[in-house]
């Protein structure tokens, strides 16, 4: 889990340095540099995340990359020698190399040009990316041209469980809820007060049944393949809060233990979170 929180930490860093007095788009006051090469793609900053045109940036990191768009689908595939990776316009991810890597502003389209985050490209070009506050630039340095593959990066019996749990809890929740469920589990297995492992939380009756899908047993069924998704987000270390630890539904559980020990952190559809 040690690689969660690191991964955490970083794009937490990198966050800060992108704050803005506004959320507007914008292009003329942060730039783009491959290997000390000026980028010349298109530049965007939204919602306080600086975006790069897919298929530009692409080329830039893999000369001979090939680039393929589905107007059916709105989805982008890049292809090189060590990556293979597609982004869909309105997603909040990209998959590069059976990965979810995650961005809370979703991908989108403008004047005919893809755009993702430059964090996440860099990621999944294998790529180290630092900022230069003297003239607001980001450094991507090229690395081997693709990230770790997910069957290598993902232990299967983690996303197995975290999936399964999440779906049990999070139906009809939206991909953010599913998430923060995620988080919960995840938390838990990185605090004291809880058992190590995935499994282990999921199943804790050190205090009695921690989960209402233990006890009815719908945590047996299938995943969804969104609450896989977002299992895997959970695990590159995408996080709604390090902290919180208990999630309820205040309209089936109105007065709860939870709502009355633990301290409020946010509601995400239907589910209210505590830390």
């Amino acid at each position: 889990m040690k690689k969660v929180l690191s991964f955490v930490f970083v794009i937490a860093l990198l966050s800060s340095l992108l704050a803005m007095s506004s959320s507007a788009s914008s292009t003329s006051w942060v730039s783009v540099y491959i290997d000390n090469e000026q980028f010349t793609g298109g530049i965007e900053v939204t919602d306080n995340t600086t975006f790069v045109g897919i298929r530009k940036f692409s080329t830039s990191m893999y000369k001979n990359a090939k680039v393929t768009y589905n107007s059916t689908t709105k989805t982008i595939t890049v292809q090189t020698d060590n990556l293979y990776l597609t982004a869909t316009a309105g997603a909040n991810y990209i998959t590069a190399n059976g990965r979810y890597l995650y961005t809370k502003s979703p991908i989108y389209m403008k004047n005919g040009v893809m755009y993702a985050p430059v964090l996440l490209m860099a990621k999944a070009f294998d790529a180290k990316i630092s900022w230069r506050n003297a003239n607001s630039a980001f450094y991507v340095t090229k690395g081997s041209g693709g990230i770790l593959s997910g069957s290598k990066y993902y232990n299967s019996d983690e996303v197995y469980w975290l999936a399964k749990i999440i779906s049990a809890e999070s139906q009809g929740e939206p991909l953010l809820g599913k998430i923060a469920v995620g988080n919960v589990i995840l938390n838990r297995v990185n605090s004291s007060e809880f058992p190590n492992t995935i499994y282990g939380v999921i199943f804790d009756r050190k205090y009695g049944i921690q989960f209402s899908p233990v006890a009815n047993g719908t945590i047996y069924k299938d995943a969804t393949w969104e609450s896989t998704v977002a299992a895997k987000i959970c695990l590159e270390g995408y996080s709604v809060s390090d902290k919180i630890l208990y999630f309820v539904n205040p309209k089936v559980s109105p007065n709860s233990w939870i709502s009355r020990n633990r301290v409020f952190f946010r509601q995400i559809g239907n589910h209210a979170f505590y830390i």
